[in-house]
C-alpha cells in the first residue's frame, strides 16, 4: 500500500495510549488499531478531522505517500 499511516508517530510525540485516543475521537480501539497499522481501506475525512483536532496536527502529519516496488509491475 503506497500510503504509510504515521499515527503511532504522533502518538508518542504527544505521549498518549491508543485507548485514550480512541475515546477522545470516539472510535473503537480496534478501529484505531486497523487504521494505525495501516490495515483501513478508507478513513472518512469526519474521523481524521477528530484524529488531527485531538493530535494537535496536520493529516499529512498523519498519512504520506510512498512509491511502490518497481517489481510488482
Amino acid at each position: 500500500m503506497p500510503i504509510a499511516v504515521d499515527i503511532d508517530v504522533m502518538l508518542a510525540k504527544r505521549k498518549m495510549s491508543v485507548g485514550e485516543l480512541a475515546d477522545r475521537v470516539g472510535i473503537t480501539p480496534a478501529n484505531l488499531a486497523v487504521l494505525k497499522n495501516g490495515r483501513a481501506k478508507a478513513v472518512r475525512f469526519s474521523t481524521l478531522a477528530a484524529l488531527c483536532e485531538v493530535l494537535e496536527c496536520q493529516p499529512g502529519d498523519l498519512l504520506r505517500w510512498e512509491a511502490e516496488d518497481g517489481a510488482d509491475g
